[in-house]
């Protein structure tokens, strides 16, 4: 028949097939020869017929289905194929004997992990590694320490002059607050008046990364920031109208006032409010005794310090009283 082209296509004849070696001849075959270098020595491999799946070898009942075959002196084939490391036992030459007829078995030393080599005291606990504050767990508590940690860097080895005007425009006195308090009431928590970070870093870890762990950094942001502002418009607002009135002198405007009691204090007035029975009691006498101890330790005939204390027993009981409430019958975030 003439094909597509035109042209005529004769049929060639199949080529003859080859004879089939026998296994006498082969010797080892091809795709394992490469491999027994690696032994150190060219091992004699028998002939071995690979069953089929779910039937016995014929004439070799113990044969199960799918067994792995086996070279000569019981080692499995698969073991050379896949390349896996199992772990072996090594046979070295005793060197007490002169003859050498002796073998003696070397096990290999399994590697221990690196926490295994350390003693279990000094490795670290994950029930104090998650009291820490991280920017995957508690994103807003981190990052307000870390921006809380630059500021005191900055009163630390910034310029006086500088600090000092950065201080002043911060401050939420009675003079900023007349003239701009949204600016004094924003930037007054990003400063620490004794320059003291980790006293802080501490105090967050117990009293506002528990609160975000369980109802997130937004509603922690807000609850934070809603104390700050609020014990600060409650201690400033009298004082301002004090000086008005000319009870106070126009210098008690310009005190320094800046800080994150406010916030922190909410936060944890809100966590003693969720605690039940006599953890609720034991917390709110742990909350006074915070709030009455910086009043003491601080400097108590000063009238900054009683405008102190009083923000800072306003803030503790906004968050006990006010978002307490208000937040128990909220669900934990799902982690």
């Amino acid at each position: 028949m003439p094909s597509h082209s035109g042209r005529m296509s004769l049929r060639e004849p199949d080529p003859a097939p080859r004879p089939a070696r026998s296994a006498a001849t082969t010797g080892t075959p091809r795709k394992w020869r490469s491999l027994t270098w690696l032994r150190g020595r060219t091992p004699a491999v028998q002939p071995v017929s690979v069953p089929m799946a779910g039937k016995p070898e014929p004439g070799n009942p113990g044969t199960a289905a799918g067994a792995t075959p086996t070279r000569a002196g019981g080692t499995q084939l698969v073991e050379i194929i896949d390349g896996s490391s199992r772990p072996t036992a090594t046979a070295v030459l005793t060197k007490n004997d002169p003859a050498a007829s002796s073998l003696e078995l070397v096990q290999p030393v399994p590697r221990l992990p690196f926490l295994a080599a350390v003693p279990a005291s000094w490795r670290p606990k994950r029930a104090w590694l998650s009291l820490v504050p991280s920017p995957r767990a508690t994103p807003f508590t981190f990052g307000y320490l870390v921006l809380l940690l630059g500021t005191s860097l900055l009163l630390r080895f910034g310029s006086s002059k500088l600090t000092d005007k950065l201080l002043a425009v911060s401050s939420t006195d009675a003079h900023n607050m007349a003239r701009h308090p949204l600016t004094a009431l924003l930037t007054s928590a990003f400063w620490i008046a004794d320059g003291g970070w980790l006293p802080y870093a501490v105090i967050f870890a117990i009293a506002v990364a528990p609160f975000e762990r369980r109802f997130g950094g937004l509603r922690t942001a807000l609850v934070f920031f809603s104390g700050h502002v609020l014990a600060t418009i409650a201690t400033e607002l009298p004082v301002m109208a004090l000086i008005h009135t000319d009870v106070l002198p126009h210098s008690a405007g310009r005190w320094l006032d800046i800080g994150v009691s406010y916030g922190f204090l909410t936060t944890a007035g809100v966590l003693v409010a969720l605690l039940r029975g006599r953890a609720r009691i034991a917390g709110i006498v742990a909350l006074e005794l915070f709030v009455i101890g910086v009043y003491v330790t601080d400097d108590p005939a000063s009238l900054a310090s009683v405008v102190t204390v009083l923000g800072h027993a306003c803030a503790a009981h906004f968050g006990l009283l006010v978002w307490g409430p208000r937040l128990r019958s909220v669900p934990r975030i799902a982690r």
